[in-house]
């Protein structure tokens, strides 16, 4: 079994990741956001093969629309020979170990390898080497096989979107991307490349699972692919779900034998909100702060509104006035009560597929939102920092669209703060970790239940930007999805605040 580049970051992460991924693939699971950054990277590379001029794609496939392999590293050998300067996807192989580098471009005598990753990076950016150390271990195996070969190495070099870059008019490459030189910190991880590669082949050899201890890799830089089949036999509540707990703690605490939640109290510092989570656990009843839900309440005034956004976030970005990775908001759902005791109501927006959908959408809310009304969202964060963007895009709506943002009430607060927990919780706040836990018998607060392909913000943030190249019929379909989504988003808000004013014994006059 060949090893490619990878394969060997993967082992460099954890040599057990190495093996499932190659013994047992079905068990990867892969986030839908993270499924599309990797749609996102093909993008990014196509434009970034610009970046030196003309250049020369390597890429060749079989009858199978397979990489032929062979044939690429044949083809990368007849253009380096000839002296070419930019290969795209120049392949290399060494007794058995491949890889394919994004830019190879001719320097010095040699080729420096420009490594291209859609992720965003920026010389104003204070940034440590460990974030991105993920990227050179990718850089530090490349190097090593083309040195194998008798390639002249001559730089290395990390290509990332330049998070600075602003763009006006048509896309400039130039600043686009933001090259970094990172020949210092190949040079550190250089000499481990050979035993690493060695205990890699090593590890694909073997036939049995190997054993690997929890550790802080799991979680480095996110939480890994195969971790919930690592973790598969962990209590449902355990150590790691304590919240607001680092990860590298957890691990600490679950080898001294600290394992559930229960078992957390044992631990002589808890903070408040830790402390709620263990005695709810412990007991399986809810804990529930009357008075202080009663304080928050008095946030909250007729009429009354609850807010949701659903957005995108472009790698290269497709509008005037916006940068790599910006968040594009594309559709709201809002629900509403005029007064005390009144009708829930509703209205809502969702863009066309076509052109930037933030003047519309900014407009339309400014007409569904009066000024000076409470505005319920749930993390405000969110919202608060879509509309200060558009805000600032739109200073003729700039007035009304901060008045709505200096009104807004966040529904996460009463459970942040501990005012109500139950153990099926888990030790998040999310709506997604909340609404189940309020209302674990209610099928229509189901996400799940929810058909079209959208049943959450991933999905949603996703299937939007392809709907301009759909048929029509599969754009109305996907219309639906979107709006019946976003939908269950405010009114999941509405039973929410409901479920509040029971617990506060509030009486609303009327059931919603």
């Amino acid at each position: 079994m060949g090893l490619s580049k990878s394969k060997y970051t993967k082992f460099c992460q954890c040599p057990k990741a190495l093996w499932l991924k190659s013994y047992k693939p079905d068990e990867e699971i892969i986030d839908p956001s993270v499924e599309s950054r990797f749609l996102t990277g093909s993008q990014v590379g196509d434009l970034a093969k610009q970046l030196f001029g003309t250049y020369t794609e390597v890429t060749v496939k079989d009858e199978d629309n397979n990489l032929d392999l062979s044939a690429m590293i044949e083809k990368t050998k007849e253009l380096t020979q000839q002296g070419v300067d930019n290969i795209a996807e120049a392949a290399f192989s060494h007794d058995g170990k491949y890889c394919a580098v994004d830019i190879l471009h001719k320097e010095n005598g040699g080729y420096a390898i420009y490594e291209v990753k859609s992720a965003s990076g920026s010389e104003t950016k204070d940034e440590k080497p460990t974030d991105i150390e993920q990227y050179i271990n990718d850089i530090a195996y490349q190097k090593w096989v083309l040195t194998q070969v008798g390639v002249n190495v001559t730089g290395t070099y990390l290509v990332r979107l330049n998070s600075d870059y602003v763009r006006q008019g048509n896309l400039n490459i130039k600043k686009l991307f933001y090259i970094k030189n990172v020949d210092e910190l190949v040079e550190q991880a250089y000499p481990a490349v050979g035993r690493n590669v060695a205990a890699a082949e090593n590890v694909l050899s073997q036939t049995d699972e190997p054993v690997q201890n929890f550790g802080g890799y799991c979680n480095k830089p996110h939480k890994c692919t195969f971790w919930q089949y690592c973790s598969r036999n962990l209590p449902q509540h355990s150590i790691f779900d304590l919240y607001n707990l680092h990860f590298n703690k957890a691990v600490e605490h679950y080898y001294k034998g600290i394992v559930s939640i229960k078992d957390a109290g044992q631990l002589e510092k808890l903070t408040d909100i830790q402390q709620i989570q263990v005695s709810s656990e412990s007991s399986g009843n809810a804990y529930i702060n009357a008075d202080g839900i009663r304080q928050f309440l008095k946030n909250i005034t007729y009429p009354l509104y609850f807010l949701d956004f659903e957005t995108m976030q472009d790698a290269v970005p497709q509008y005037d006035g916006t940068k790599p990775f910006q968040q594009i908001t594309f559709q709201y759902s809002l629900h509403y009560i005029e007064k005390a005791g009144g009708e829930l109501k509703h209205t809502e927006f969702l863009a066309e597929p076509t052109g930037d959908p933030r003047r519309a959408l900014a407009e339309q809310l400014c007409k569904d939102i009066p000024m000076n009304v409470c505005t319920t969202v749930y993390n405000k964060s969110f919202e608060c920092g879509r509309i200060k963007e558009m805000a600032e895009a739109f200073p003729d709506l700039a007035p009304h669209l901060l008045n709505i943002q200096e009104h807004i009430v966040d529904f996460l607060e009463p459970f942040r703060d501990g005012y109500y927990y139950l153990p099926a919780m888990n030790g998040s706040f999310s709506i997604k970790k909340v609404l189940p836990a309020l209302f674990p018998d209610d099928p229509s607060l189901d996400y799940h239940n929810l058909t079209g392909g959208v049943q959450n913000g991933g999905e949603a943030m996703s299937i939007f930007p392809k709907m301009k190249d759909m048929t029509p019929s599969e754009q109305a379909s996907t219309r639906k999805a979107l709006l019946e989504y976003c939908k269950l988003d405010t009114y999941a808000m509405v039973k929410v605040w409901v479920k509040l004013c029971e617990a506060a014994e509030y009486k609303l006059n009327r059931e919603y």
